[in-house]
């Protein structure tokens, strides 16, 4: 039995704003230890994550009760914060800002949560989508370290295709249809998984060499790949009974 989605759709959680081209950094720095460094970040950047939806579960009515306005507002956030992690990248501001955003996305998350929590088998959908989004990731990072093809030219693409379904999210605020929301889901986890190989590629070739501008692209495909996993799981195979 599918659950009902409608007071909170995943697909109307903010896919992070532009990216920015690479940052600078102390000359010399190889590619594996901003590799190293993005990961580090990466792992701490789940601390907030966590603090952050565990708020976002008690205080999920907050999102509810206006989500088109929530939404937009959130959205203003985080590409707000984005810009101000890109104008800091080269100090411990930019990271201070990084951890902040992934707190408030976190908290972002927790109306879907909430969703999740009250199925049967809300836990393991849970579970399913963080093992889900982890694959990807792992998979992306093995094509990204052993591929000889450049994927920068996925650059562009990919950016239109952000905005693309940005703008479609946006419509279905008011439009509201069921099977379109499905369909951003499933083509948001596509585009951010070619975002993780893009930017994965781009790391490991030394094409960016600021770990907190890798760290924050890295973060924001990671999330949006696991909250509309999460979203199709629960509306394909989510048990109320």
């Amino acid at each position: 039995m599918q659950p009902e989605l409608k007071p909170v759709p995943l697909n109307e959680q903010p896919y992070g704003g532009p990216r920015y081209a690479p940052g600078s950094t102390l000359p010399g720095v190889s590619a594996q230890k901003v590799l190293r460094n993005t990961y580090l970040l990466l792992a701490l950047t789940m601390v907030p994550t966590v603090i952050g939806a565990y708020i976002g579960v008690a205080t999920a009515g907050v999102i509810v009760g206006s989500p088109i306005l929530s939404t937009v507002i959130m959205l203003a956030a985080v590409i707000g914060l984005q810009f101000g992690i890109a104008a800091n990248r080269n100090s411990g501001i930019g990271a201070a800002l990084l951890l902040l955003m992934t707190g408030l996305l976190g908290w972002w998350l927790g109306p879907i949560l909430n969703v999740a929590l009250s199925l049967k088998n809300g836990m393991a959908l849970v579970g399913y989508a963080a093992i889900g989004t982890g694959v990807i990731f792992l998979g992306m990072g093995a094509i990204a370290s052993t591929a000889k093809r450049d994927f920068g030219f996925l650059g562009k693409f990919l950016y239109v295709g952000m905005w693309g379904l940005l703008l479609a999210i946006v419509a279905n605020l008011f439009l509201h249809i069921p099977a379109l929301a499905l369909t951003i889901s499933t083509l948001v986890i596509v585009v951010f998984s070619l975002f993780l190989l893009y930017d994965l590629q781009r790391i490991i070739r030394g094409g960016e060499t600021n770990y907190i501008m890798a760290a924050t692209g890295v973060y924001m495909s990671l999330f949006n790949i696991f909250a509309n996993l999460l979203y199709l799981l629960m509306a394909l195979s989510g048990n109320r009974d």
